[in-house]
């Protein structure tokens, strides 16, 4: 239902900022509650960055007018300082062409969303009647902060959540008593190859196993220096620290993204950005070294996929390859290839490292889950991408579950959709293929508070032994994603802490459900429902993409299925409008999980949307 009222929301950020994400999951709220919205495009993004240019502030000047917008939201999710002067250049533009409702003009107030400590800048500039948006916001407190009436905002929506609120009650207790500081290392170091040139994952797995002392912990590690080699040196140092330690099984090298999209070449004049600069296969052996007892991961290439794939083997004897099939190409700016291009180097790149019998993480459900894809398209991602690799002779997948993605998701909803994908995964297993589940907290879910940040971390680490309970090793591997990260990047310190607080949480959480202290989630009448519902929904799904895209697991049937909207990306950036039928499909939150929505905001059954996809396409 449509509400009547004089309010408009207008969104706008630079171009140079690529995060949309906030964005682009505000704007969906408030349209559930009845509001009209409108996203900036690109040109008037691109005019934002220069306002005192009478023809820039003009473009947006005409982009508020037209749009009948009265409040105005900017977001800039970079550098503080550049926030604030961006705001304020915008905040005072306004001001002095008459455009607040003060003055007889359009807008009402505008707000700002970045990082804390640019929220802190802009109320110090402008006052605290601005309203601000530091990034750990409930959707719930979103709304409110933005005068929206408890009565427009749907129900399920503004509903308690039982499930989450144990979790969080008992993540509080957990910190409060402050166990976790004191948490011991696992034994994970007793068999004959562990830090050698031989060393495994596997080897370190099947150990562990057998010591009944899972989880095998990763963590994503990289300072930044805009020094290239005293970054590296930096890294190298920070590596020894977290290797004395022994709390970290395997190091993820944050590396830059001229790291992954220009290796070995000359970087003179190009923006690095964040990101460990590496550049050189000796400064790649050098790392290894340093890790060590650690076992070494890195991000794949975005060209050369294949090369750079060898090239990892041979320097990092690197633990397991992680590829991301359609993404880092053109789709999301990382890299130059075309979506087939990629996907043939991925495929080449799959059957490389079947031949080294090293395990693959796909690294793809939650990439669609960024550029605003429902739940269905997730699981579906995330079993053909296993699939594929499976059918190119993958041994060992390591299975990525991202929860939080988007952080809005319910946590019934966040551990049906992983109950699913982990069945239809795991149905693949045989004496050939092994699954290994390894789950993370959001990329967006953190709070700046770090206080709150830590009792998500431990509150987030209760939902995944709940992904599958009665299952003593899972999850194999956890993703330890650091408190920290909503304000600035881990150092060796905080990562060991926040690697404490996962460990203590879920051994805490396990033995408060075997005590019946926590009721165990298996039961729960609710849960079990929407499983049947998406595992019945996905299951159909997936027979008609099997049956009507021919070669669905090869490059140019991979390619198929995104082009034409099979799995579709509303919030993709596709300012040349290469994927149209793959931003067609709107999504909106229904029952605290995203489904795609028609234009009155029902929900379309995945089956009928493919079966049109096929009857206007083949």
């Amino acid at each position: 239902m449509q509400y009547k009222t004089d309010h408009v929301f207008g969104f706008v950020k630079t171009k140079i900022d690529v995060h949309t994400l906030g964005i682009t999951t505000i704007s969906n709220l408030l349209e559930d509650c009845g509001y009209k919205t409108f996203i900036a495009s690109p040109d008037v993004s691109e005019a934002v960055e220069h306002l005192h240019n009478e023809t820039n502030f003009s473009l947006l000047k005409k982009w508020i007018e037209t749009h009948n917008i009265t409040m105005l939201g900017f977001s800039y999710r970079l550098d503080p300082n550049e926030a604030k002067e961006y705001f304020c250049q915008l905040f005072h533009q306004l001001k002095a062409h008459k455009l607040f409702r003060e003055d007889r003009g359009p807008l009402q107030t505008v707000f700002f969303a970045g990082l804390p400590d640019a929220c802190n800048k802009v109320k110090q500039a402008l006052g605290d009647k601005i309203i601000t948006f530091p990034g750990d916001e409930t959707p719930l407190e979103s709304l409110s902060r933005l005068g929206v009436p408890r009565h427009r905002i749907p129900t399920e929506l503004s509903a308690s959540n039982e499930y989450d609120n144990l979790r969080w009650d008992f993540a509080k207790e957990l910190l409060s008593s402050e166990i976790y500081k004191t948490y011991p290392i696992r034994d994970h170091l007793g068999y004959d190859s562990a830090g050698g040139k031989t060393d495994s994952f596997i080897d370190r797995l099947n150990y562990s196993k057998r010591k009944k002392s899972l989880p095998i912990i990763r963590a994503h590690v990289g300072p930044y220096n805009p020094d290239r080699l005293e970054a590296i040196k930096e890294f190298l140092a920070w590596e020894k620290i977290l290797a004395s330690s022994k709390y970290l099984d395997v190091l993820s090298i944050g590396s830059s993204q001229l790291t992954q999209s220009h290796f070995g070449e000359d970087w003179e004049g190009m923006p690095n950005g964040g990101g460990v600069p590496v550049n050189s296969e000796l400064e790649y052996a050098m790392i290894k070294d340093a890790a060590k007892p650690m076992l070494v991961r890195t991000y794949a290439g975005t060209k050369d996929v294949p090369g750079l794939a060898r090239m990892h083997e041979k320097t990092l004897n690197i633990s397991w390859h992680a590829l991301s099939l359609w993404w880092f190409s053109e789709l999301d700016g990382r890299g130059p290839n075309t979506v087939l291009d990629n996907l043939k180097e991925h495929i080449e790149t799959i059957k490389y490292i079947a031949s080294t019998g090293k395990p693959m993480e796909p690294n793809v459900p939650h990439h669609f889950a960024f550029r605003g894809s429902d739940d269905i398209s997730y699981i579906l991602s995330g079993i053909i991408a296993a699939k594929t690799a499976k059918k190119y002779g993958i041994r060992h997948l390591i299975l990525q579950i991202m929860l939080n993605t988007p952080k809005s998701t319910i946590g019934i909803q966040d551990i049906a959709k992983g109950r699913v994908m982990l069945k239809f995964v795991r149905e693949l297993e045989d004496n050939n293929f092994h699954v290994h589940l390894q789950t993370r907290a959001g990329l967006d879910y953190f709070s700046p508070d770090i206080e709150k940040a830590k009792t998500q971390l431990a509150s987030v680490t209760a939902m995944m032994d709940d992904l599958e309970p009665d299952n003593i090793n899972s999850p194999e591997i956890i993703h330890v994603v650091s408190y920290s990260e909503a304000v600035h990047l881990a150092t060796p310190p905080i990562i060991n802490e926040s690697i404490q607080i996962t460990l203590a949480a879920l051994d805490s959480y396990r033995r408060k459900k075997e005590l019946g202290i926590i009721p165990n989630i298996k039961y729960d009448k609710e849960l079990n429902s929407r499983v049947e519902e998406l595992e019945s929904e996905v299951r159909e799904s997936l027979s008609i993409l099997e049956s009507h895209i021919p070669n669905l697991y090869t490059p140019e049937g991979l390619c198929i299925l995104f082009e034409k909207g099979f799995l579709p990306v509303p919030d993709l950036i596709d300012s040349e409008n290469k994927f149209p039928l793959a931003k067609k499909w709107k999504t909106r939150m229904k029952k605290g999980g995203i489904r795609v929505v028609d234009e009155t905001g029902s929900i379309i059954p995945t089956p009928v949307r493919f079966k049109q996809i096929i009857h206007d396409n083949f």
